[in-house]
């Protein structure tokens, strides 16, 4: 389903050290609707899966995803970079068709 590159992975742990999180906590990775190209990303941190999510194992990270967003998260690939403009998490989208200019949204 998704995958998260190693440093993607080492910043979720990082996180989820750092703020003394414990149990079967886990990234929640979701597609929301909205942006100005119809969807966007959303990460969380969450204490436990919802009952109809699918969970998954990444790299030693739990993913949460919920039935409405495993439609659109097939294939994903989740980064983290660091740049001059900033950093943060990024995703890689086979199946987007299209996304705005500031590459927070896309389309299916």
């Amino acid at each position: 389903m998704v995958t998260l590159t190693r440093t993607a992975t080492e910043k979720v742990q990082d996180f989820i050290t750092e703020h003394g999180v414990e149990g079967p906590v886990g990234l929640r990775v979701a597609v929301l609707p909205g942006g100005c190209s119809g969807f966007q990303y959303g990460l969380n941190i969450e204490d436990g899966p919802e009952d109809d999510d699918e969970v998954v194992d990444v790299a030693g990270v739990r993913v949460f995803v919920d039935p409405f967003s495993a439609q659109y998260l097939e294939g994903v690939e989740i980064d983290y970079v660091s740049s001059m403009m900033g950093q943060g998490f990024t995703f890689r989208n086979p199946k987007a068709s299209g996304g705005c200019g500031c590459g927070s949204s896309f389309t299916v």
